[in-house]
C-alpha cells in the first residue's frame, strides 16, 4: 500500500521520508532547507501555464531528488530494476511513486503548485505480471490574473460627446483572454525510467495507462 507522509510547515526546512530498496522497505528522513524550496519555487513562479508547469516541474523534482542524494544512499539508483539490481539505495517503482508523491506534496503545501494539485499514486497493469506505479498530478484552472484596463484612445470621449455614435467603441481594443488549459486533465508524475536525479517523464495519465514511456525494464 502506497502511503504519504510529509512534515511540511511553510517557509520553513522541510523533512520528507524518501523509500528505497524496493517496495519502500528502508526510508530516511532527508532535510530540505528554505532556500533549496524558495529556489524552487521561483521556478515554478515563472510558469504562465499548465503546460509550462509541468516542463519546470520536471526540472525541479530531478533537482529535489539529486538532493535526497546527498543525505540517503539513492544516489546510486539507476533507471528501471535491473541496472542496479542487488545495489543498497536502489529504488523500484514503488519507491519512485510514494517518494515523488511525497515532494510534490511539499511543493503543493507551499502554495508553489498554481496549475496543478496532487492526486494519489496510481497504478498500472501491463501484461499478465507487471505492475507500474506513479505520481499523479491534476491539472486546476489558473488562477485569476489581474486584467489590465483597455487603453482608450483620446478620439473616442470626443466623438461620443460630439454625437450619440456607438458604433465608436468598435476602437476601444478588447483586453487578451488568457488560455484556460484543461483543468480535469490528469498526468502521471514518473521517475522510476531513468538514472537519480534525472528530469521525471510527465505524460498525459491516460497514456500513461496505457503503457506509454521510456521503454525500461
Amino acid at each position: 500500500m502506497l502511503t504519504l507522509w510529509v512534515s511540511a510547515p511553510s517557509h520553513a526546512s522541510v523533512d520528507v521520508s524518501i523509500c528505497y530498496n524496493y517496495g519502500c522497505v528502508t526510508e530516511t528522513a532527508v532535510r530540505y532547507s528554505d532556500t533549496a524550496l524558495v529556489s524552487w519555487q521561483r521556478q515554478l513562479a515563472a510558469a504562465s501555464s499548465a503546460a509550462e508547469e509541468r516542463s519546470i516541474l520536471a526540472e525541479v523534482v530531478g533537482g529535489m531528488y539529486r538532493e535526497a542524494g546527498k543525505q540517503s544512499p539513492i544516489f546510486a539508483d539507476r533507471g528501471g530494476n535491473y541496472a542496479d539490481d542487488g545495489v543498497y539505495g536502489r529504488m523500484d517503482c514503488i519507491d519512485h511513486a510514494n517518494s515523488t508523491t511525497r515532494l510534490l506534496g511539499i511543493l503543493e503545501a507551499r502554495g508553489a503548485l498554481r496549475f496543478h494539485k496532487l492526486m494519489p499514486p496510481v497504478r498500472r497493469t501491463t501484461g499478465v505480471l507487471f505492475q507500474h506505479f506513479g505520481a499523479v498530478l491534476e491539472e486546476i484552472a489558473p488562477p485569476p490574473q489581474p486584467v489590465a484596463p483597455a487603453l482608450i484612445p483620446d478620439h473616442v470621449p470626443t466623438l461620443l460627446a460630439l454625437c450619440d455614435c456607438a458604433e465608436v467603441l468598435n476602437d476601444v481594443p478588447v483586453p487578451p483572454v488568457a488560455a484556460t488549459g484543461s483543468p480535469g486533465a490528469q498526468f502521471a508524475v514518473d521517475t522510476w525510467f531513468y538514472d537519480h536525479g534525472t528530469p521525471a517523464v510527465i505524460l498525459p495519465l491516460a497514456e500513461w495507462l496505457d503503457g506509454e514511456g521510456p521503454n525500461v525494464q
